[in-house]
């Protein structure tokens, strides 16, 4: 997601002094009263927002709402399993709300973000014809996950290298929405992950899109992940380095990888 949306969910619910991160994954140390799916030992991963307990995963032990988390298949090893819940639920929760099927065209821009690249990913796999704005050096990589067209969003001039008439526009970089308006057909829809979607014109629907915690599609994209179908990119860093790696993020320089803190 963009760099906004990335500080709004890096601690959401936290108050200093507090741990940061919304999502994680680990085993379960103690389970509370009348919960049930769950028990000591389970690998879990979750996405947590606002924070039950007043902090978050960048730490030894976090508190969760069961309903919010997700078994992890035996399949999916830890670092990969942290690095999916938001960026894999803001991707899947947003196409579920464009509607796209079979045939459609979807124009994602900063496919080579984490985000982005699980969102080419889940839409190559209903059939959506995806161009994606990246960089030169991810044009590759995201034509190997799906992508039908890359587009260097380096240059300024990136709109007019594509074909209009989008379906749908998924805007994943800030300030790109005015950009992407224009290619979206009449009657067309555009979601906004980066809280910047312009007026409605032309019979578009616009609209910003905040990810929620959800179980049931975070069981399915675990699983998804660990058949190798969804194919994710993490960074593992040691939580010693938490300061630094939340620089990396703030700033864009994860350089589409998925910063991952670990205990190790």
């Amino acid at each position: 997601m963009g760099r906004t949306a990335e500080r709004r969910w890096l601690g959401r619910g936290a108050a200093p002094p507090a741990a940061l991160g919304v999502e994680g994954a680990g085993k379960v140390l103690a389970v509370g009263a009348g919960v049930t799916g769950f028990a000591v030992g389970d690998r879990v991963l979750a996405h947590e927002a606002p924070l039950p307990g007043g902090s978050g995963f960048w730490a030894e032990r976090v508190l969760v709402n069961a309903d919010h988390a997700a078994a992890c298949p035996p399949g999916l090893d830890a670092v990969h399993a942290a690095a999916l819940p938001v960026n894999g639920l803001t991707a899947l929760q947003a196409l579920e709300k464009l509607g796209l099927g079979r045939g459609q065209r979807l124009l994602i821009t900063n496919g080579g973000g984490a985000t982005g690249a699980l969102s080419v990913q889940l839409a190559a796999a209903r059939g959506i014809e995806v161009t994606a704005t990246a960089s030169a050096a991810a044009a590759e990589r995201l034509l190997g996950l799906g992508a039908t067209e890359v587009v260097d969003h380096h240059d300024a001039n990136w709109p007019a290298q594509v074909r209009g008439g989008f379906d749908a526009a998924l805007i994943i970089a800030t300030g790109a929405a005015g950009a992407a308006l224009p290619l979206v057909r009449d009657g067309g829809r555009l979601c906004s992950l980066t809280s910047d979607a312009p007026a409605e014109e032309r019979g578009i629907t616009s609209w910003d899109l905040y990810v929620e915690p959800n179980a049931t599609q975070l069981l399915r994209l675990a699983e998804q992940a660990a058949a190798g179908t969804l194919k994710l990119a993490p960074g593992p860093l040691p939580l010693s380095e938490g300061p630094a790696a939340f620089a990396r993020v703030v700033t864009g320089r994860a350089g589409g990888k998925k910063i991952v803190l670990t205990r190790a």
